[in-house]
């Protein structure tokens, strides 16, 4: 019996050398394995551009509905992994990061671990792990719902204005909390913790615990302080209307919405959550660590299961010396 085809999206910031160069061994390797590759429609422009070879490549939507798409690869930063995410939003895809940029702490894999992950990608050889993502709307005073988006990182109400200040009552459950006048008010996932929330001042949530970050941006109160809610909850955002000015709302930095005074933006979980594809078991502590380049120097670590204690010493996650213990322990 014919295996069906299998269509693997590749998805590359098409402007760098390094990932244009990426995405055509990455498709060539797809290629030679049988399977086929898919470009979004602006990539496999932009891509042509410097690569004519790859004029030919399946799109998505048009000749590769999104519902068809087995597995999207990522060669870029967590901008990139993002927009990834909104591709496949309407399908089944889990998305597989390669961190072309910085941080990229979405990703799963560095570039020089790029032709391992697509082999492991062509034997199926990963996991899927699901991500809590936020359903987004904006309602007006009537309730009526003006727009509904989604975000995996994080939702935002922002002043729109620079020079003027966003006054804001925040409610959670459908009863007031607060209301105060600030820069703005970000509502976060334990995926976009360490993101905006994070440079807000929020918690790290691991991604294991589900919860709904909010974190108000220079707000001028007493009682704005960082809030972590159950999943379950719900949390409101309303534009007061005595606000002299509008806010815009922003969701990944990609999505955005006008507020005008009186506008209401009510998150909760979504129904659907985001999947990604992973490779590697290290632990989340392992993930900060290697991301942000945190100091660990003089950790010893639990004792060995030899002293009788029964805490064996836990596996580094792939950090090598960085999480040796130091010489004179």
């Amino acid at each position: 019996m014919t295996e069906p085809q299998r269509n693997i999206l590749v998805v590359a910031h098409a402007r760098r050398d390094d990932t244009v160069e990426a995405a055509d061994r990455v498709i060539t390797a797809l290629q030679d394995a049988g399977a086929r590759p898919v470009l979004a429609p602006d990539d496999a422009l932009e891509l042509a551009e410097a690569l004519p070879e790859l004029a030919g490549v399946a799109r998505l939507g048009i000749e590769v509905p999104v519902h068809d798409i087995e597995l999207a690869i990522v060669l870029g930063g967590d901008g990139t992994i993002l927009r990834a995410t909104e591709l496949v939003r309407d399908g089944s895809a889990p998305v597989l990061g390669i961190n072309m940029g910085h941080v990229g702490f979405l990703a799963e894999s560095e570039r020089d671990d790029m032709d391992d992950a697509v082999r492991r990608v062509i034997a199926r050889d990963y996991r899927v792990e699901e991500r809590l993502a936020l359903q987004v709307r904006v309602k007006d005073s009537s309730d009526a719902v003006l727009y509904e988006t989604w975000a995996l990182n994080e939702a935002t109400v922002e002043k729109a204005s620079r020079e003027r200040m966003l006054e804001v009552v925040m409610e959670v459950d459908g009863r007031p909390l607060s209301s105060f006048g600030c820069d703005g008010v970000v509502v976060s996932t334990p995926t976009g913790s360490t993101a905006y929330n994070f440079s807000a001042g929020g918690p790290v949530i691991w991604p294991t615990v589900e919860a709904i970050a909010v974190v108000p941006l220079s707000a001028h109160a007493l009682f704005a302080k960082p809030l972590v809610v159950g999943p379950e909850h719900s949390v409101a955002i309303e534009v007061l209307e005595r606000t002299n000015g509008t806010g815009i709302l922003w969701c990944d930095g990609r999505r955005s919405h006008d507020l005008p005074p009186g506008a209401r933006v009510v998150v909760r979980r979504s129904e659907r959550p985001v999947l990604l594809a992973r490779l590697h078991p290290a632990a989340f502590t392992d993930r900060l660590v290697r991301k942000f380049r945190l100091p660990i120097g003089g950790w010893r670590g639990p004792v060995t299961v030899g002293d009788g204690s029964g805490y064996p010493r836990q596996d580094d996650g792939g950090l090598g010396s960085e999480m040796e213990p130091e010489p004179d322990e």
